[in-house]
């Protein structure tokens, strides 16, 4: 089988490196200076990051602003890039999608985005013109990933990544002093100088990116939801689930301190899976005999559990588990509603299909339009009926990075998120 099949991954990555870029509405590699240079965190290699001097990015197009960094941080997912488990990755790329700062120079074609303003900027790269940017799906944008592989994978291209695999664009990324970001006027958005950056800096992913989750799954007054996975999207997640009226938000994780911001902070139900059997919690202990109406997936393609998974993935004979799913069909009510917002990229075997199609379940995933979903969630935030000051775990500088990257991987001290500046803001009061 395996000779038949080949290492799945080891095919994805020879597609990306040997692909040609096909044409885009913008470069997807800016251009850089021959005489500035910045400090950024690049991969170098599986659970390989260092921070080092690389060349600052100029404009590039006239669509295109250049950003001074004031605040990134790791997402979850990059965790898949630093273990080496997502393909695409090459030597001395610039990690983050999750960034935000002051807006250092614009091109001629920038509109509505003004030198000196304060900004976020969503993960997702969208050029603001295509049929799908038109319909707000941002993350489906037509024209800003370069690469064809995703045609062949998928069917279809989707929209590039900052700071994530050449899979999804090779885009450098904003764990920098400085990053480009193109078509400004729609991956941009102005911040108030009331709201501070730690909680600003989240809304370039986390924030909408966990409302989404939960919009995918119909989340609405007196549905009761599970959520599988208590990083920072799950426990976010949970909270806007709550928002949203649900009745009960049961949070499922092995992690102690994930666990005890889960029922100490955000006040839901928990479920630690290394202790109890999840389907009888949910159908026993927590009362509901017919299942959860909800099942939101927020772990992602990576955790394994079952030897034959282990050995599956390691063999390349998959490239995703499909475990998890096959717990969260058990458990959620016939008709109900399944939201996958955590990392798939590619196969699984043994995806219980019987259980869903029997059990006339609802499937939704996709990656987060951001841009659609800023001005809700900067309202919430304002407000007060969002809270954020719980998430932060972990405040350091940029050259802090590849440590922070090794403490989330190895779920050590706690670490949930983490705030980071570059050197040249470490110190300073900045709202």
């Amino acid at each position: 089988m395996a000779s038949t099949l080949g290492t799945i991954k080891t095919a994805i990555n020879e597609l990306v490196f040997n692909n040609k870029e096909h044409e885009t509405a913008v470069p997807a590699q800016p251009q850089w200076s021959d005489t500035k240079t910045m400090k950024c965190l690049v991969w170098n290699g599986k659970l390989q990051v260092d921070y080092v001097d690389h060349a600052q990015p100029i404009i590039t197009a006239p669509t295109d602003a250049l950003i001074k960094v004031s605040a990134t941080t790791i997402c979850g997912s990059d965790l898949h890039l630093y273990k080496g488990t997502f393909a695409g990755m090459q030597k001395g790329d610039i990690l983050g999608h999750e960034f935000m700062g002051y807006v250092e120079e614009i091109g001629s074609e920038v509109k509505n985005i003004k030198v000196g303003q304060r900004v976020v900027s969503a993960f997702g790269i969208a050029c603001g013109v295509c049929n799908f940017c038109q319909k707000e799906e941002y993350t489906s944008c037509d024209k800003t990933n370069p690469s064809k592989t995703q045609d062949n994978m998928y069917g279809d291209r989707l929209s590039a990544i900052h700071g994530y695999s050449h899979l999804l664009g090779g885009v450098p990324g904003g764990d920098a002093e400085y990053c480009r970001v193109s078509f400004a006027d729609v991956n941009l958005f102005p911040i108030p100088d009331e709201v501070p950056d730690e909680k600003a800096l989240y809304l370039t992913d986390v924030i909408p990116t966990a409302l989404h989750g939960a919009k995918m799954g119909e989340v609405s007054r007196g549905k009761t939801v599970a959520i599988w996975g208590l990083g920072p999207i799950g426990l976010m997640c949970a909270q806007w689930c709550k928002i949203l009226g649900a009745s009960k938000v049961i949070g499922i994780d092995e992690v102690p301190e994930r666990l005890a911001v889960a029922k100490d902070i955000l006040k839901i139900e928990t479920i630690n899976f290394k202790d109890e059997d999840v389907f009888k919690a949910i159908r026993e202990r927590l009362e509901l005999p017919s299942g959860v109406d909800v099942a939101i997936e927020c772990a992602g393609f990576d955790y394994a559990q079952s030897w034959a998974h282990k050995i599956e993935m390691k063999l390349g004979l998959e490239t995703d588990t499909s475990e998890i799913f096959q717990e969260i069909f058990r458990c959620v009510s016939k008709g109900g509603n399944v939201s996958i917002i955590g990392v798939y990229t590619g196969y699984a075997n043994h995806f219980p299909v019987g259980a869903m199609m029997e059990k006339n379940i609802t499937i939704r995933g996709g990656q987060c339009p951001a841009q659609k979903y800023w001005k809700y969630c900067l309202e919430k935030i304002q407000s007060g009926e969002l809270d954020t000051d719980w998430l932060i775990t972990h405040r350091g500088s940029l050259a802090d990075g590849p440590k922070f990257f090794e403490k989330m991987n190895n779920r050590e001290d706690g670490c949930i998120k983490v705030f980071m500046r570059p050197e040249f803001t470490v110190g300073k009061s900045m709202v």
